[in-house]
Order: C-alpha cells, then sequence, then structure tokens
C-alpha cells in the first residue's frame, strides 16, 4: 500500500510522540528510583497512536458520558499513562517527575486518585474483567457508543480471571471492547508462558468468539490499521495481539532479562535519552467524544419493601431476594449480578422481573465482582451474589475494588454450619472476617426476614463495599416489618434489670440464644441478648451499656471460626473504646472450632458447640 505524504507526517508525529513517552517513562521512573520503565517502552507506539487518533476522551470532563474508557490492565506501566497525561496536556512535567513521590497522586500503580482513571490496577489481571462490566453498561444499559480499551499485559494472560473475561465477553458480544496485549515476552524473571508465540494466544482468544488481529507492536502502520479494523468489527470483542520489545529503543535495556521493575539510574539516563532522540515537549489534542446525553435511568418510586408477620419461618436468603425485587421496582439504576446460584441465593427474584438489567456471571466468582466493579464506574449499583465461601475466590477483586473506591454490594449466602447436609466445602466460614479486613467495608449479618429487607435497602445507598450475609435455613421471623435497623446499630433482644450476662449472637446464633434465654428463664435467671446485625460497623455503644448492666459477663456465638469473626469484632471495639478493660471482662467465646461435616442443621449447631444448649450452659459457667 502506498503511503502519502500526509501519511508519512502522521508516523513521523506518531514516533515522535512515542520516543516522548519513552524519554518521559525513563526520566519519571529515574527520578523516582524504582518503577517499570521497560514495561511501558514497548507499549509507547501502541499507546501514542491510540491517543492520537482513535481514543476518544476530553480530559477537561472525565464524567462526559462519550467518554471512552482506557484501563491500563498491566497497571506496573504506571510510568507510560502518565507520559500520556502530560503528553495530552492533562498533567505538567512538574507533576510527572513525583512519581511514586509520598503524597503525590501519580502512584506507583494507577488509582481514582487520578480523575482521568476509572479503577485501580496493579493486582495482573483485574483490568479486562472490569472492563467487562462496563462495556456490558455501555452496549445493554446505555446503549452509548463509547468504546474500552485495555493495555493488557503477556504476563497476566497466565492469570485464570483474564480467561474467566475472555469468555464472559465472546458470551456477551461485547464489540465495544478492544484488548490491547502488549506481548514483549519477558516477565518478571524471565520470558513468558508463550513467549511471542502470538498463534497460541490468538487460537486461544478465537476459542472464546473473539476477533484476533496479530500484528508487529513497533510498526505504526501495523497499529494505525489494526484500530481501524477493531472499531469496525461488530458482535465481537476484539484483541489485538501486538509483538513488542521490552525496553524499546534502548540499547542496553531492549529484549534484555533482568531489567523488569528496575529504574537505570541518573548516570546512565543520557545516554538512553539521546539513544531515543532526546526530550521532547509535545502536547496533543486528544480527540474527544461526539456529544450525547447520559441515558435516563427512570424516576425513583417509593420503595416497598416485603413484609413478614411476626412467628413465619422465612429464610433470610429468601428475603433478600424479595427485597433486591422491591428495590429493582423502586430504583431504575439498581443492577444485579449471580454466580449461577441465583435459585439458591434467590436474586433470581430480581432477573425475573428485571431482565434486561441481570447478569449472569455463571460460576466465575472473580468475573462476577469485577463486573460489579465495572458496572460501579458507571454509577450502577450493583449487587452480586453467590454462596458466602465462594467470595474468597474473588477475595483480591474485592480487596483491590477497596483501592478503586468502589461502591459494590455482596451477599454471600449459604453462611455457616447452619447450612446441613451440604458439608464444609460450602459453607462460609471465613467470609466475616473477609470481609472485615476490608478498608472502608460494612458487614451486615440479618437474623430474620424483615430485618434483612431493611438492610438491603440501606445497602443501595452504603458507599464503599458492603456485605450481606445470608442463612440457608428458615428462621422465625422475630421482628415487625416497621421496625428500623441502621448501620451501625443493634437491637437488644431481651433484657431486665435482673440480668446475669450479656449474650451478643448474629444471624443463626440469635435465635440459639432466644432458645437459650427459654432455657435459663426455666431456673429463674434472665439473660440479655444483643442482636449484633452489623457487624462492622459495630454498635459499641450498646455493647458496653449492656456489659455494664449484666455485670461484665459476656458470652458471644458465632457460626463462624473464632478468628476474625464476630467475636473479635466485639473484643476489639470494645478494646478500642477506652471505657472497658478487657481484664475486667469474663467472656466465653462460642464459635465453629472442629472441622464440620455433614448433618442436620441442628446436628451441626450443637457438634460445634454454638447451640442454645451450649448457650446456656455458658452463662452458667459465667455465673458460677
Amino acid at each position: 500500500m502506498a503511503v502519502t505524504t500526509d501519511q508519512k507526517t502522521q508516523i513521523e508525529q506518531w514516533h515522535e510522540l512515542a520516543q516522548q513517552l519513552r524519554v518521559d517513562s525513563l526520566r519519571c521512573s529515574t527520578e523516582a528510583g524504582s518503577g517499570h520503565p521497560t514495561s511501558s517502552m514497548s507499549a509507547a507506539d501502541l499507546m501514542a497512536v491510540l491517543m492520537s487518533k482513535y481514543l476518544r476522551y476530553d480530559f477537561n470532563n472525565p464524567e462526559n458520558p462519550g467518554n471512552d474508557h482506557l484501563i491500563f490492565s498491566k497497571g506496573h506501566a504506571s510510568p507510560l499513562l502518565y507520559s500520556m497525561f502530560k503528553a495530552a496536556g492533562a498533567i505538567t512535567d512538574e507533576e510527572l517527575m513525583t512519581f511514586r513521590k509520598f503524597g503525590s497522586r501519580l502512584q506507583g500503580h494507577p488509582t481514582p486518585a487520578i480523575p482521568w482513571v476509572d479503577v485501580a490496577t496493579g493486582s495482573l489481571g483485574q483490568g479486562l474483567p472490569i472492563a467487562i462490566g462496563i462495556a456490558l453498561s455501555g452496549k445493554y444499559l446505555e446503549k452509548l457508543p463509547y468504546r474500552v480499551w485495555v493495555l493488557c499485559g503477556d504476563s497476566e494472560m497466565a492469570e485464570g480471571s483474564m480467561w474467566e473475561a475472555f469468555q464472559h465477553a465472546g458470551y456477551y458480544k461485547l464489540d465495544n471492547l478492544i484488548a490491547i496485549v502488549d506481548v514483549n515476552r519477558l516477565g518478571q524473571r524471565g520470558e513468558t508462558m508463550l513467549g511471542w508465540n502470538l498463534d497460541g494466544y490468538a487460537e486461544r482468544a478465537k476459542a472464546f468468539g473473539w476477533h484476533v488481529i496479530e500484528i508487529d507492536g513497533h510498526n505504526l502502520e501495523e497499529i494505525d490499521r489494526a484500530y481501524e479494523e477493531a472499531i469496525q468489527v461488530t458482535g465481537q470483542p476484539t484483541v489485538i495481539l501486538a509483538r513488542t520489545h521490552k525496553g524499546r529503543g534502548v540499547s542496553f535495556l531492549e529484549d534484555k532479562e533482568g531489567w523488569h521493575g528496575k529504574p537505570i539510574d541518573k548516570d546512565s539516563l543520557p545516554k538512553a535519552i539521546e539513544e531515543l532522540g532526546g526530550e521532547r515537549n509535545i502536547t496533543i489534542e486528544v480527540p474527544k467524544p461526539d456529544p450525547v446525553e447520559a441515558p435516563s435511568r427512570g424516576e425513583n418510586k417509593p420503595l416497598e419493601l416485603p413484609k413478614y408477620e411476626v412467628g413465619d419461618s422465612v429464610a433470610t436468603r429468601g428475603a433478600y431476594g424479595d427485597a433486591l425485587k422491591a428495590l429493582g421496582a423502586a430504583r431504575g439504576d439498581v443492577v444485579a449480578l449471580d454466580g449461577e446460584v441465583s435459585n439458591s441465593t434467590y436474586s433470581e427474584r430480581f432477573a425475573k422481573a428485571y431482565p434486561d438489567r441481570f447478569f449472569e456471571m455463571y460460576i466465575a466468582e472473580q468475573q462476577m465482582v469485577a463486573a460489579a466493579i465495572g458496572l460501579g464506574v458507571r454509577k450502577w449499583v450493583p449487587f452480586a451474589s453467590t454462596f458466602a465461601a465462594f467470595l474468597t475466590r474473588a477475595y483480591d477483586f474485592i480487596r483491590m475494588g477497596a483501592i478503586s473506591r468502589a461502591n459494590i454490594r455482596l451477599c454471600g449466602s449459604h453462611a455457616g454450619v447452619s447450612i446441613g447436609e451440604d458439608g464444609p466445602s460450602q459453607m462460609g466460614l471465613e467470609d466475616i472476617a473477609m470481609m472485615r479486613a476490608v478498608h472502608g467495608s460494612t458487614v451486615l449479618y440479618p437474623c430474620d426476614a424483615n430485618q434483612t429487607a431493611q438492610l438491603v435497602a440501606a445497602m443501595a445507598d452504603q458507599n464503599g463495599i458492603s456485605f450481606l450475609r445470608t442463612t440457608r435455613e428458615k428462621t422465625p421471623v422475630i421482628y415487625s416489618s416497621d421496625e428500623e435497623f441502621k448501620i451501625g446499630g443493634s437491637k437488644v433482644v431481651k433484657q431486665s434489670s435482673n440480668d446475669v450476662a450479656t449474650v451478643v449472637a448474629a444471624g443463626i446464633t440469635v435465635h440459639e440464644a432466644i432458645k437459650a434465654y427459654e432455657e435459663l428463664q426455666k431456673e429463674g435467671v434472665s439473660i440479655r441478648i444483643v442482636d449484633a446485625y452489623s457487624v462492622k460497623p459495630i454498635d459499641v455503644a450498646t455493647l458496653i451499656e449492656s456489659l455494664q448492666a449484666t455485670g461484665g459477663k459476656l458470652v458471644i456465638a458465632e457460626d463462624h471460626w473464632p478468628e476474625g469473626g464476630l467475636g473479635e469484632a466485639v473484643l476489639s471495639a470494645l478494646a478500642d473504646s477506652g471505657q472497658v478493660s478487657l481484664s475486667d471482662i469474663k467472656v466465653k467465646h462460642l464459635a465453629v472450632r472442629d472441622m464440620p461435616g455433614s448433618g442436620k442443621p441442628q446436628e451441626l449447631l450443637d457438634a460445634a458447640g454454638i447451640s442454645a444448649k451450649h448457650i446456656a450452659n455458658a452463662v452458667r459457667e459465667l455465673s458460677k
């Protein structure tokens, strides 16, 4: 194909911009004394063409609904991203040189502290899965023409989460998603699994229904043609497999092992810059998107939560499904996802009522949480549900979601030994500890249906990552439908002026505590029961008040391992309060301490030592 004079000029401009991106990646990482310049240099040509011609983005208005989304799944290439921001005129050279310094928003890996960054990346294998959620929003919910561009590294192609993303993007025919894989051959400690075997990557991607383009990632004309082809594809996502050289353009770095995550020293920097043609100060105007209006998400209607009669038996997982459906009726911004267990979590009730706002993630919990984060980027209110035990598979996405300042709501059903016959592989026994450890998280564990419904509604407006733990078995409704439950609160279920001990419980153990109360009443013994449904934040004021009223005698009963669960939440809150000395408290902490097996729920509660008789015995022992 003949190249015109105008094309030659454009190619020269791209070359100069790419060289500037390389030089700036070296400069900022050398100044910082750390970073990944060679991983940035390999993708500089790819990004120079993208930002000059194909990316549609208004840096003055990052909330523009027509903006494309650019996600660096290979977040360690942040020097390249920040150098792009400089080239776009979004940051100054002075700010670029604050890279990785304390207090700078240009952190070692990108975070939404920067307004043009959607999500935190750096834990490899996350950017593309999160992009699925953004692309789902664009294609199916907003129906806007923006594209989602994702720069991936070849090392992260070994992550299972990447292939969860590939299969879901293919399944949902996300033709607004374009992945660019920087195949530079070298990982952290040597060659990657496939090296420069582009065909190997291509066959895998094709098997998942992707359109595949293979190119030389340093040939600017090929890059241009690849992007032009990619934006014309309909009915399937596109992946561009670009063969590149790590450290491109500097003789002592290019395709050399041992340079991953290492900046060059200040003495070597002038030589490297000279090989790249010197410093430049190019500023380009990134194309802006065509004007579009964000689609309406409907007017909010009065929320009519389900109501349950006191004394009825209802599983809290069922109440979750009912409440989620009610939220869907009241709010057009609520969306739901599930990991192919919606007939157990009961999110199917939402799915049947609002199928256009429900996304099936199948047995791919990492992708489910990632898609929820992506949908949250587009200001939806996502609820994602699966068995509590299976959320452990997605924990890194939850952890990184906190860094992304994600607003997502997770529901884990089938918690604890009370699920019964399914056995320990299905029992969430670590989930409270897991979710309590997430920065800024909210952890809720309702014991009855009306309480569950109120808490689901509260989660919809809760910032950060919130988690609702639900129970498989039906439990008695003990609260009226007009009872209020706020996040950070608790309920004193039973109390009198002569209570001998405080029993703190949540979820299934609240009902066991009530049985223990009834058993002890026959002996003339009264106890105070605190339903600590808000495990984080916990109602420390009520805990202190109850302890003071009961002589410092405390029983904690939980259907969870002792580590990190309700017991530790209670004791750490008391210790941190400064109003209680733990040495003055007599405590019995009842929790699941031995590996459970299969059995009937009550048998397992008894065997674990957390049933009513064990709670009653603990009170008797404290009262001696």
